[in-house]
């Protein structure tokens, strides 16, 4: 029988269940999602690869009105293939080189400082941590990137949450109202920031994409520009929210990990890539077959869905030694948390310096940080992350900054 993706079991942990769907086949039809799913490694890389499979995004609701949600998908790089995909990706991705993302962390140290000095203000009282640090900061950072005054920061989070719910698998109708709603007022939001950009030009990213022209003179549209700084921004934070509570939260529950890291600071970087690998914030991306095609070790017919299950793939104790053992020093780690093709997450760069500056400055400012109660799952599959975490924290002797390094 399937697995449930709404079960409270497979939503408090899947990975036992994607371990056991493995031990069967590494590929399979899955009558509940109404598509192929791979378990495997090898295979959900094939999928992310292959181009006979592509993003094509159909409305999944056709007897409801959707026109705000809609336009967000039609015209986003996300949702497009070559060559469409190819001149919006070209038109954005020199805001996200590695040198304009380092450029970048001061800032990000700065932010994430003054959110410390906030949790360090709670003490001794127990504090959430997913609306006092893991929320706040990649919203500032994206918000700052983007051009969003820093009194309109508050309205992107609710937006979003209420967006990206539509791409669980059992959607409600009250929530598809609330998504159009949040999309509409979002678009209405971006339109106007558009339009004061375009008279008051900035050196945000927006302002850039507003004036950059591709090399054949194009420019990106007015919807264009809509969809793309919305995804940009929701992009920007929902995956780097979940990775620092799934990530936090991991390394609470292993204190031997939590010291190892302490103790040797210069795992900060490989730890950010396991703890992406080890409860990753992403669990499932679909292609739909372009042609027939025989991928994956299953035979996926024009029209026909199949997913990579990003979870069940970082798991796969073909390619990661003893998966799910928590190793903040892993080496060899080639986890697919930001997809891999054409479609890999184009905000790789700037993800993992929030996640590196977050955790250097949360264990730096607070050295006995620890769970002060029972963390809370969002009850949501496609996107995995928590609705609380609470923990106690301790200053430790004061405020100080960090340079997130």
């Amino acid at each position: 029988m399937d697995f449930d993706p709404a079960a409270p079991a497979v939503l408090a942990d899947p990975y036992p269940v994607f371990a056991a769907e493995r031990a069967r086949a590494r590929a399979s039809w899955h009558d509940g999602l109404g598509m192929y799913v791979t378990y495997g490694y090898a295979e959900a890389d094939a999928v992310l690869r292959d181009r006979r499979l592509g993003r094509i995004w159909t409305l999944r609701w056709p007897a409801e009105s959707l026109p705000a949600y809609t336009l967000l998908h039609v015209h986003s790089m996300l949702e497009n293939e070559p060559p469409v995909h190819t001149r919006l990706r070209r038109l954005v991705a020199a805001g996200f080189g590695r040198g304009q993302v380092e450029r970048l962390r001061p800032r990000i140290a700065a932010v994430a400082g003054e959110l410390a000095d906030g949790l360090a203000d709670h003490f001794p009282a127990t504090v959430d941590l997913l609306p006092a640090y893991a929320e706040p900061l990649p919203v500032a950072v994206i918000a700052a990137l983007l051009g969003v005054p820093d009194s309109d920061r508050g309205l992107l989070r609710p937006w979003s949450n209420a967006i990206v719910k539509l791409y669980e698998y059992r959607v409600t109708r009250e929530t598809r109202v609330a998504a159009e709603r949040a999309a509409a007022e979002y678009v209405d939001y971006v339109r106007s920031l558009i339009a004061y950009r375009r008279r008051e030009p900035g050196d945000d990213l927006l302002s850039e994409l507003i004036g950059i022209r591709d090399a054949d003179g194009s420019r990106l549209s007015e919807d264009e520009l809509v969809a793309t700084a919305v995804l940009l921004q929701m992009a920007g934070h929902e995956a780097s929210v979940n990775v620092v509570g799934n990530g936090v939260l991991a390394l609470l529950r292993h204190p031997d990990q939590l010291a190892r890291l302490r103790a040797e600071p210069g795992l900060l970087e490989p730890a950010v890539e396991e703890l992406i690998r080890y409860d990753s914030p992403l669990h499932l991306f679909e292609r739909t077959a372009k042609q027939d095609a025989e991928v994956a070790g299953v035979t996926v017919r024009a029209g026909q869905k199949i997913a990579a299950l990003l979870g069940a793939a970082n798991r796969d104790p073909a390619v990661f030694a003893d998966p799910d053992r928590l190793d903040v020093g892993r080496v060899v780690n080639p986890h697919l948390g930001f997809g891999a093709g054409i479609h890999y997450c184009l905000g790789a760069p700037l993800a993992r310096v929030e996640l590196q500056v977050a955790l250097a400055t949360l264990l730096g400012r607070f050295p006995r940080l620890a769970l002060a109660g029972e963390p809370v799952r969002r009850p949501e599959f496609v996107l995995r992350g928590l609705a609380s975490l609470p923990v106690s924290v301790d200053p430790g002797g004061g405020r100080s900054s960090s340079t997130g390094r």
